[in-house]
């Protein structure tokens, strides 16, 4: 559902909680062997509104008037609360082998055994504090990430303006992305490298180390 929440959004007290970079996070999995990916269920619409402040989200629509029970989409304090409420139900892993990114949680650790300790661990709290996870997004103890990045995208996708080589650009671009590059972590104990590309209709460029894009 699509509500406007411009009107609010005028009059709302705003603030911002620090989102975290995700270059920053990924640089403290280095090293790790085994991941677990939780992704949480409708992640904003598990937070419930303050009953006497349900009103202030009313919509119009051709059935009549309604209002939200829990926290919609749009509203500009939405995502700060969800990143406050995350860090803080979590905030003893973090740092240590849980990176958090809204409704995305991922696990990491060198050993199977460790791996599976801290996982059951955050399973416990986010049963406790009654968060739920959509097991379909979810992925237990892998040893891989996939990332979805491709070299020299937008000279790629450039011939899909012209009709004639529309069909063989959309079936190149859908080949490379359904089989998205490996990314490895970075090992700061050895050299980078950059790899370039450009032409009239595009520029290209991936941060290398011994011939894989790392993320």
């Amino acid at each position: 559902m699509c509500v406007d929440c411009q009107a609010i959004n005028k009059i709302a007290i705003k603030y911002r909680h620090l989102i975290p970079r995700l270059d920053d996070m990924f640089d403290e999995f280095h090293g790790s062997c085994y991941f677990s990916k939780i992704d949480l269920k409708s992640g904003y619409h598990q937070i419930r509104i303050r009953e006497e402040d349900e009103w202030k989200t009313t919509f119009k629509t051709k059935y009549g008037l309604y209002e939200w029970l829990v926290m919609p989409f749009g509203l500009t304090n939405t995502p700060s609360t969800f990143m406050r409420l995350m860090n803080h139900v979590l905030h003893y892993f973090l740092g240590k082998f849980i990176i958090v990114y809204f409704d995305d949680i991922l696990i990491y650790n060198k050993s199977l055994k460790e791996h599976l300790e801290h996982l059951r661990s955050v399973l416990h709290v986010l049963r406790k504090e009654k968060l739920y996870a959509n097991f379909d997004k979810c992925s237990f103890c892998i040893k891989q990430l996939k990332g979805c990045e491709e070299k020299d995208f937008s000279t790629l996708a450039a011939p899909l303006i012209e009709i004639e080589v529309q069909e063989r650009a959309f079936n190149s671009l859908k080949e490379k992305l359904t089989n998205a590059p490996l990314l490895v972590l970075p090992n700061f104990t050895k050299p980078f490298e950059i790899e370039s590309n450009a032409s009239g209709i595009g520029i290209g460029a991936s941060l290398m180390q011994e011939g894989h894009p790392i993320t």
